[in-house]
C-alpha cells in the first residue's frame, strides 16, 4: 500500500441521487468499472483496474450532488482537533469507513468542505495524473486571509503565489472562460456552486500549496487556492473543484453532453493544456484537463 504525504490529496467521491446512472455517465466518460457489494449504496470506480474514486448513493434526498475531496493525514483525530482549533468546523467526527480508513468531513473558516482520510486497508487512490483519474484540485473562497492560516496551520501547507497569473503551477490560470457553474443549476445540483471565474473576473491572488517537507513552487503543488470575486454571483459558496485527466479535453466535453451532461466552462488553452468544467447528468459539477505537459 503506497502511502500518500500527509495533506495530499488522496480520494474523491461524489455523491449521487442514482447510483446506477452515476455508474453509466462515468464509465462512458472515462472508461471506468465499477465494483461493489450487493446492494450497498456506494461503488468503487477503477480505471485500467486500479482504484481512482468512489460513487455513493445520498442518504438524504436534501444532500447536495458535489464531489468531494479528502487529505491524507497520519493521525485523523489530531487533525479534526488543529481544525477545531484553528477556526474550521467539524461536520462528522472520525468514523472508520470498514477496512479502507479513518475519515471525517470538516469545512475550512469560509465554508469549503473536505474530507480527512487515515488509511488502513487502503492508501487512496491508485491512479493519479494519468487520463481517466484525479489530477488536481483547488479551493474558491472569498475569505483568503482566514483560509490561508487555517490550511498552513491544519496540513502544513507551504504556499508559493504565482508572481504571473498565468504560472505553470495554476491550472486555472488568468483568462477562465464562461459559466462559473453551479448558480443556474436547477436543484442546486453541484451543491457548492463549482466553476471557474470568467474573463470578465480576472482571477487573482491565487496561491499553490506545497506538502511540508517539500520545497514549495509549481513542480511540488498538490493543489490551491483561488479567490472569488464579486464578478462571481454572490450566491456562489466557498467549495472545492475537482479535476480529472483526460486525452482530449475537447472530446472529453462533448461526449458528457452526449452522456447527458452539460458543459459550464466551454474547453480553453491554460499553461498546462487545455481544460474544461463540466455537470453530470444529476448536477455534480467537475473539471477536465487534457495537460499540455507533465502536471508535476
Amino acid at each position: 500500500m503506497a502511502a500518500f504525504a500527509h495533506s495530499a490529496p488522496c480520494w474523491v467521491d461524489v455523491q449521487l441521487s442514482d447510483l446506477e446512472a452515476g455508474k453509466r455517465f462515468y464509465g462512458g466518460l472515462f472508461g471506468w468499472s465499477f465494483r461493489a457489494d450487493d446492494g450497498m449504496p456506494f461503488a468503487d470506480a477503477l480505471s485500467e483496474g486500479r482504484l481512482v474514486a468512489g460513487l455513493a448513493a445520498k442518504k438524504d434526498g436534501r444532500l447536495p450532488t458535489a464531489w468531494g475531496v479528502s487529505f491524507a493525514t497520519d493521525d485523523v483525530r489530531a487533525t479534526v482537533a488543529a481544525i477545531r482549533e484553528h477556526g474550521g468546523q467539524v461536520i462528522t467526527d472520525p468514523v472508520r469507513a470498514g477496512r479502507a480508513a479513518v475519515t471525517a468531513q470538516a469545512a475550512d473558516p469560509g465554508g469549503a468542505v473536505f474530507g480527512l482520510w487515515q488509511p488502513v486497508d487502503r492508501a487512496g487512490f491508485e491512479k493519479q495524473n494519468e487520463p481517466g483519474s484525479f489530477c488536481w484540485t483547488e479551493v474558491y473562497t472569498r475569505q483568503p486571509e482566514r483560509v490561508d492560516p487555517f490550511y498552513e496551520q491544519v496540513f502544513g501547507f507551504r504556499s508559493t503565489d504565482p508572481d504571473d497569473p498565468n504560472d505553470p503551477g495554476d491550472p486555472g490560470g488568468a483568462d477562465d472562460p464562461g459559466d462559473p457553474g453551479g448558480a443556474d443549476d436547477p436543484d442546486g445540483a453541484g451543491g457548492a456552486g463549482e466553476g471557474v471565474p470568467g474573463r470578465s473576473a480576472t482571477r487573482v491572488g491565487f496561491r499553490l500549496w506545497s506538502p511540508r517537507g517539500t520545497e514549495p513552487g509549481p513542480d511540488t503543488a498538490v493543489g490551491g487556492r483561488s479567490v472569488i470575486t464579486d464578478a462571481l454571483p454572490a450566491v456562489m459558496p466557498s467549495h472545492f473543484l475537482t479535476y480529472f485527466a483526460v486525452g482530449d479535453c475537447d472530446a472529453a466535453a462533448e461526449l458528457a453532453v452526449r452522456l447527458g451532461g452539460r458543459i459550464s466552462a466551454e474547453p480553453f488553452d491554460i499553461p498546462y493544456g487545455r481544460m474544461a468544467v463540466l455537470h453530470d447528468d444529476q448536477g455534480a459539477v467537475f473539471a477536465v484537463l487534457q495537460p499540455g505537459r507533465s502536471l508535476r
